[in-house]
């Protein structure tokens, strides 16, 4: 009986890691798919550190993932950068740019090897705008809090930065972020795009419900403007760090939209 029992509970286990092993390769992208590269582009007041949960999520399903660091300095820097990361892709990419990062990729996105783009919670100027009219007419966020240096650098406030930017983060997490802010140089605001990348290549937008950085209703007014996709996640301004998941998911459906199309 013990010898019958032991091998009874071998065999489950051998089976276990084989249904382990197929749900595993069920996530991971088909071989034939043509968009297998992302590009993911930061906003202000971050660095491409956050955005770790969404790269391991789309690494583990076998995409090639590269990260813009933003200087922040001026829109044509930030577009510099992202255009070197384009760059460096070996085919078509999916664009994602979170919050600043969507004016960034609006501009950026023209590049060729840019087969589609993803909003999270981000600006999405026409070309002849600016990112500062993208707010005209609608509230401003009273918990979203900018101070500016004397040489015109913005920083998030430290006593709101937690309710501001990313009340579902730990305080631990919140401190972190609030005291390695990387500062937007206002001037970018001011900058008119050349380009509208959103015209001519498909979007998709993920907002947040309870982003406290931008009105709910302009973040809908531009993602419908756009034309993009919506899908929409209970979560702070920080949802690229704390929805990795849904994020990851609406990427991944762009990916493979796209490369349907191709």
């Amino acid at each position: 009986m013990k010898s019958k029992t032991k091998m009874f509970v071998l065999a489950a286990a051998a089976a276990a890691v084989i249904g382990l092993k197929s749900a595993n390769a069920s996530d991971t992208i088909p071989a034939d798919q043509t968009v297998r590269n992302v590009v993911l582009v930061h906003g202000a007041f971050a660095d491409g550190s956050g955005w770790r949960g969404v790269y391991d999520e789309l690494t583990t399903r076998g995409y090639r993932v590269t990260i813009v660091q933003n200087p922040l300095t001026s829109l044509e820097d930030d577009v510099a950068a992202t255009k070197r990361a384009l760059d460096r892709q070996d085919g078509p990419a999916i664009l994602v740019g979170h919050s600043w990062g969507g004016t960034v990729i609006t501009e950026a996105g023209v590049d060729q090897k840019v087969a589609g783009l993803v909003y999270v919670s981000a600006l999405s100027p026409d070309a002849g705008e600016t990112t500062a009219q993208q707010y005209d007419g609608f509230p401003a966020a009273s918990e979203f809090v900018i101070d500016t240096s004397e040489d015109d650098f913005a920083y998030v406030d430290r006593e709101k930065f937690k309710s501001g930017f990313a009340h579902d983060v730990s305080d631990a997490d919140a401190a972190f972020m609030r005291d390695s802010q990387v500062p937007l140089n206002l001037a970018a605001f001011g900058t008119k795009l050349k380009n509208a990348a959103w015209r001519s290549k498909p979007s998709w937008a993920v907002i947040a419900t309870e982003d406290k950085a931008f009105d709910q209703a302009m973040l809908i007014h531009l993602a419908e403007r756009i034309g993009a996709k919506i899908t929409k996640v209970s979560a702070s301004h920080a949802l690229f760090m704390t929805q990795p998941k849904v994020v990851a998911d609406t990427i991944d459906e762009a990916a493979q939209t796209v490369s349907n199309q191709h």
